[in-house]
């Protein structure tokens, strides 16, 4: 099966397919944090070619709920957040069978439409919360395969009292609040495999690398395959 993890550096999801023996890559402006098979560039690059699912992470600062303060107090161009949507609609439309995309609560449930699920990491093996919508396209939603019990003190561990996250300020913030939970990874790669590889939908495509040396030929972007 062919897969295509757009928008993501850290290699969780894609290492979680590939784990399953698929035809996995990675895409995104950042190289790969993880060594595995990583496409360093603009995933607008690749959606012409053929994949069997897409699963999408696309940034969260222009769309997410908890950020629109900026732009409504007038600091952040508006522009940002249209394009951020332009991209989002771009991605929901690629030529690809089976699309999931996440993102947290924002712009994206109402300008575009309402996520086809609502998860958190408490229901995949991992004591913490974080709001995740999922938009999904010709794909299950996601059974929770361990449910946690809430914490004694009555918060996750990574929030604080009042109920925020508790990771401090630092450049890298943005990077580690943006990381795909090890449960929901595997989660998406079980479920989501048994399903697609069952579906009439999938076609019969020859392994990535073969189209990789054809498309390398006629650009410079950066290919890690190790």
């Amino acid at each position: 099966m062919r897969v295509l993890v757009a928008c993501e550096y850290s290699g969780t999801v894609r290492d979680a397919f590939r784990a399953k023996g698929h035809d996995a890559w990675s895409c995104d402006l950042l190289p790969t944090e993880t060594p595995g098979n990583h496409y360093q560039c603009d995933v607008r690059e690749l959606l012409t070619q053929p994949y069997d699912i897409v699963i999408a992470f696309p940034p969260c600062t222009y769309l997410c709920s908890s950020g629109m303060h900026w732009t409504v107090r007038g600091l952040r161009d508006p522009k940002l957040t249209e394009d951020a949507l332009d991209f989002v609609r771009l991605l929901m439309g690629a030529n690809t069978p089976h699309i999931a995309l996440e993102n947290p609560v924002g712009k994206i449930s109402t300008r575009i439409r309402k996520p086809d699920q609502i998860i958190h990491p408490h229901e995949f093996g991992h004591l913490e919360s974080k709001t995740t919508c999922l938009w999904l396209k010709n794909l299950p939603p996601l059974k929770p395969t361990n449910v946690c019990q809430k914490p004694l003190s009555g918060r996750w561990e990574n929030q604080t009292p009042s109920g925020q996250n508790k990771l401090p300020p630092s450049k890298d913030r943005w990077k580690e609040r943006s990381k795909t939970y090890q449960g929901i990874a595997e989660a998406m790669a079980n479920q989501w495999s048994e399903f697609v590889l069952s579906s009439p939908l999938i076609a019969n495509h020859v392994p990535i690398a073969e189209n990789l040396f054809a498309w390398s030929a006629k650009n410079t972007t950066q290919i890690a395959n190790v």
